[in-house]
């Protein structure tokens, strides 16, 4: 079931243009950037996007410039996943062709986060989400205390069927406007 959705909304989220997704990357940055969480985050943690997702580069441009300290993730094998400081110089491409963070990073710690831009697949709009599959944000939401959130299209909004291990997202960013 999962794995079906996941291939359908991977399917329609690549087969949105650029025309298409960039009046909703930008509608979807300025709320993010309006929101009260996002105000009051001094570390917000987000990732580097793939090219069919929300694109997070304007949003992290920003958050630097208003002074917040950016982390992105950085995976390793068995689900685990920290969040270090967003250093373009320290950026090089992983097997599943995404950036990610090399050398010596600073790891930042969950309790000293206050925002985590969640990614996901689909989502509920009660804000439970189908991720990649790795399992890594589940794991590591499971014990944070902070702010979540997430921004998506609407063909992520979907009805699924939770499981004991699913955290939702605490808001989650529809542009809905384009409908």
């Amino acid at each position: 079931m999962k794995a079906e959705l996941r291939k359908k909304i991977l399917q329609e989220m690549k087969a949105l243009s650029q025309e298409q997704k960039q009046p909703m990357d930008r509608a979807l940055t300025k709320r993010f950037l309006k929101h009260p969480f996002y105000q009051e985050a001094k570390t917000v943690a987000t990732y580097l996007s793939f090219a069919h997702e929300f694109q997070t580069q304007e949003l992290i441009e920003q958050a630097l410039k208003d002074g917040k300290k950016v982390l992105i993730p950085k995976t390793y094998p068995k689900g685990r996943m920290n969040f270090v400081v967003y250093d373009p110089q320290q950026l090089a491409k992983t097997s599943f062709g995404l950036l990610e963070p090399q050398g010596d990073l600073e790891v930042v710690e969950p309790s000293q986060i206050d925002l985590i831009h969640v990614p996901g697949l689909a989502f509920t709009r009660e804000g439970y989400r189908i991720g990649y599959g790795g399992g890594y944000y589940d794991r590591y939401l499971e014990h944070f205390a902070g702010h979540t959130m997430s921004t998506i299209y609407p063909c992520q909004v979907q009805e699924f069927n939770l499981e004991d291990h699913d955290i939702a997202v605490q808001e989650v960013l529809i542009d809905e406007g384009n409908l």
